[in-house]
């Protein structure tokens, strides 16, 4: 991995699991920080973001309420990037592709399993299946409950290829008072998981050591 302060090459799947607020504070995130951003979408995930965000397509044009960016401003320009989710032969779905890491946020139990499995019908799970054969770091956060044994035993194989698993859990250690700030945590906790520096959320901090 490259230095954790530095511009890296990062991937974003989003998949149908609610939670697109999630999707949409890292990605704005990652835009804000510089970072250059790659977004692939599931046909699912798509419906997400029309339910949960009122994105009714998604195109450069509508990437906005993703970004952050004001509208009218190519994202491509700030080097952020969106992928054909059905095209597997996208620069993504190929190793030669060197990029610093990928998170899928929300993940869905369906695309947990198919990753699991090695199925790579779509961009988006082949392009995980990429990340875990070139060792790339790949961080899924699913997000749904409760657990059954296939989803436990899919998180279990995809820990044993090189994964982290980072459930959308959120702690509530720092009190907080809105929703934002527990979007924030689970946020955090992924681009803690990405190596990403960030200060999105307030952390622990032992008040007897002054760490934290």
């Amino acid at each position: 991995m490259s230095d954790p302060t530095s511009s890296k090459r990062l991937v974003v799947g989003i998949t149908g699991a609610s939670g697109a607020v999630y999707a949409q504070r890292l990605i704005s995130t990652l835009v804000e920080l510089g970072h250059e951003t790659h977004i692939v979408v599931t046909s699912y995930g798509k419906r997400l973001l029309r339910d949960e965000l009122g994105l009714e397509a998604l195109s450069y044009s509508t990437l906005h309420t993703l970004t952050g960016l004001p509208e009218g401003v190519d994202p491509r320009e700030r080097n952020v990037y969106l992928h054909p989710a059905a095209d597997v032969g996208a620069s993504l779905g190929s190793g030669s592709f060197r990029h610093d890491g990928m998170v899928i946020l929300p993940c869905s139990s369906n695309t947990l399993g198919a990753i699991a499995s090695g199925y790579g019908d779509e961009l988006l799970t082949r392009a995980a299946a990429v990340a875990l054969k070139e060792r790339f770091r790949l961080v899924i956060c699913h997000r749904e409950a409760p657990l059954n044994l296939v989803d436990i035993e899919n998180m279990r194989t995809l820990t044993l290829a090189g994964a982290i698993v980072c459930p959308t859990n959120p702690g509530f250690y720092l009190n907080p008072t809105s929703l934002d700030e527990i979007v924030d945590f689970v946020v955090a906790r992924s681009l803690d998981a990405l190596g990403v520096e960030h200060s999105v959320s307030r952390r622990w901090k032992d008040e007897t050591t002054g760490a934290g």
